[in-house]
């Protein structure tokens, strides 16, 4: 729109000069000047910059960014007045997808193409379709570490780690990921993207030891409280967040509940999830005792024996033929149950109990008392112990509810201890219980009735036996076969266990332990290796608790708060004892003073707590928690849409914009 001048020049309607800047013709060409009006629509802009610009390309990815709000104008039906804009409006008009460069699970970086104007869950979600990962909403991006010498890091590191090129893969019209040769059809266009997706779908064997030692390990609670302060939000986008073309993201798993890991279509997901999972466990992130350790280190040499020669597509079959298996299975299944009808009825009416002589430990300050034994009942959700059998008819010495209590193990296989050790929830704090049993049989039972009961299930659950079977099947991998012939080589395998181990033993103390372990994994093939690796890593004690630096209410003093996927955890920053644990199975409702940046949460019998955040902002802890919420509510039936309202709903996007 020109405009309608008078005789001597000037403007007699309302318009008014606009500078654009345009980012392709960089950053030190001028603006692009237009002459608009308030009531002209932002497509109209637009069509004005790409006549003046008068360059055949294709534009349809650009659209304008209003520098001073940090907001994209992507409603170009919405008219400069409707959004604000005057003539000191800083805008640009830029591209929305941008190269960046992507730090995977595995530590390979791939550079792929990222949406720079929706939200951070939209565009991980693009990403992970590009990368073939289902179920995205486990997955977000972090910040990568700043570098205090960029120079004197790259001669550390040696070499510069390759790149693996993503930023021309298209993905396919169609909703449904289209498979070819078995793997995504978009990585079959070129050697380069069949050469990506084997690192990504094949685990990583060329660790180095030095690879190991240079890496960042967190020697306490609060450095792994500043990790996770690098989350990006993930309503806001990369844009909104400083995040620049070319920046280096980290991709990882944020939430710790997996959900239908299947490895028939999750080849690339449970890789990466493992690779994940080896991390953590080789630079200290989650804790594991001796004999853990060995266990991971000989999982992992299995699992790089077989990745050497593995092909990335071997696995993968005809869906078609797969979805048959899973009906042939549930017919049978079916069939099976309709014989056994009167057990089915006998087990929703009677509620499994244990009964059995358990040697009992309460700790308790200036006391030298040790273990004692007693009669022990578990009915339902509760505990209750007597002097003898004889006297289970009468009144209990104790009765101790499991619900949202912390269930510890504390096993020594060689040593033959079989601990589980209880942080009761008490007005007090927490009481420490310690329960001893007297071999692996009932170990696998009570542990797996304790973790039931925490969450607020019986022994009734239909997950009981195969919780049993899990925690026998961690124990066997722990105890060693001396009958079977062992190995006569494994170059390396001291350097498949953290430093804190590598330093503790020799090489010739460390290589015969786990080749002893990886007798009772040789037999494993290499999915169901990954596989066992990422439950083993599950049953560790400290597994997917996030850990934020906070200030209570009414508090003097920092303590750490830990989000796990069904509980908050208070732990005391000086010893790092838990204090308290609150299941979101009993919240009622929490929310977000973005005044005065304090998380508030409301649980049953009117239990009230507040807490302000020291080393991340409360959008990330308020994300988490609602996040976890959100996860719990998918199921099987609801198919592999998601309610992407909801999760912004919950993870409180809206106050944070």
């Amino acid at each position: 729109m020109a405009g309608l001048k008078t005789a001597t020049g000037e403007y007699i309607d309302d318009s008014w000069e606009l500078n654009v800047f345009v980012e392709d013709l960089g950053p030190d060409a001028d603006p692009v000047t237009l002459r608009v009006s308030g009531s002209m629509h932002i497509g109209g802009v637009m069509l004005q910059i790409v006549d003046k610009l008068k360059l055949q390309r294709d534009w349809s990815d650009h659209a304008l960014w209003w520098e001073q709000k940090k907001q994209w104008l992507l409603k170009t039906n919405w008219s400069l007045d409707k959004y604000g804009i005057l003539a000191d409006a800083k805008l640009r008009f830029t591209s929305q997808h941008k190269p960046v460069l992507l730090s995977l699970p595995n530590q390979c970086t791939v550079r792929v193409r990222a949406n720079f104007a929706q939200p951070v869950f939209r565009t991980v979600a693009d990403i992970c379709k590009v990368l073939g990962i289902r179920h995205y909403e486990e997955l977000s991006l972090l910040r990568a570490p700043e570098q205090k010498d960029k120079r004197k890091q790259k001669e550390k590191d040696g070499i510069q780690a390759e790149s693996y090129d993503l930023t021309g893969v298209r993905l396919p019209a169609s909703a449904e990921q289209q498979l070819f040769r078995g793997m995504p059809a978009h990585f079959s266009d070129s050697v380069n993207t069949e050469t990506c997706y084997r690192m990504l779908s094949v685990s990583q064997t060329g660790i180095t030891p030095e690879q190991i030692m240079r890496m960042h390990r967190p020697g306490s609670l609060t450095e792994k409280a500043q990790i996770n302060s690098r989350w990006l939000d993930s309503s806001r986008t990369l844009l909104q967040q400083e995040v620049k073309e070319h920046d280096c993201l980290w991709l990882r798993f944020k939430y710790f509940c997996f959900f239908d890991l299947e490895p028939k279509y999750d080849t690339v997901r449970i890789n990466q999830l493992y690779e994940q999972a080896r991390w953590s466990v080789l630079l200290e992130e989650t804790e594991c005792t001796e004999e853990e350790m060995v266990v991971f280190a000989a999982l992992q040499y299995r699992i790089n024996q077989l990745s050497l020669n593995a092909s990335p597509t071997e696995h993968s079959g005809d869906p078609g033929l797969d979805d048959l298996d899973k009906a042939l299975a549930s017919l049978e299944v079916k069939l099976e149950g309709s014989s056994s009808t009167p057990n089915v009825l006998e087990s929703l009416t009677a509620i499994p109990e244990l009964k059995d002589n358990l040697r009992i430990f309460r700790p308790r300050k200036l006391t030298l008392k040790g273990y004692k034994q007693y009669w022990v009942v578990f009915k339902e959700t509760s505990i209750s112990y007597y002097k003898s059998r004889e006297e289970a008819l009468g009144e209990p010495i104790q009765q101790l509810s499991l619900k949202g209590c912390e269930v510890v193990p504390d096993v020594n296989v060689s040593g033959q201890k079989f601990c589980i050790k209880l942080l009761v929830p008490s007005p007090d704090g927490m009481s420490e219980v310690h329960l001893r049993c007297l071999d692996e049989q009932q170990y696998a039972h009570w542990m797996a009735g304790c973790r039931l009961a925490a969450k607020g299930k019986t022994m009734a659950d239909a997950s009981y036996q195969a919780e049993v079977e899990n925690i026998l099947s961690f124990l066997k991998l722990q105890r060693t076969n001396p009958e079977a012939p062992l190995a006569q080589e494994a170059e390396g395998a001291q350097w498949l266990v953290s430093p804190r181990y590598q330093k503790k033993f020799k090489p010739k103390q460390l290589t015969p332990r786990i080749l002893e372990a990886y007798q009772n994994v040789a037999q494993l093939s290499l999915n169901d290796a990954k596989m066992k690796f990422i439950q083993a890593w599950q049953s560790l004690p400290d597994f997917g608790i996030t850990y934020f630096v906070v200030r209570f209410k009414g508090s003097r003093k920092d303590e750490i708060l830990g989000i796990a996927n069904n509980r908050l955890i208070r732990i005391d920053l000086a010893v790092g004892d838990v204090v308290k644990t609150w299941r979101y199975s009993n919240m009622r409702q929490w929310n977000v003073n973005w005044d005065i940046r304090q998380v508030a949460i409301e649980f049953d019998e009117h239990i009230n707590v507040a807490f302000s955040c020291i080393s991340a902002g409360c959008k990330i802890v308020h994300e988490y928690i609602g996040g976890y919420i959100f996860l719990s509510t998918r199921s099987a039936d609801r198919g592999q849409t998601l309610d992407e309202e909801l999760f912004h709903k919950l993870t409180g996007g809206h106050e944070a914009l």
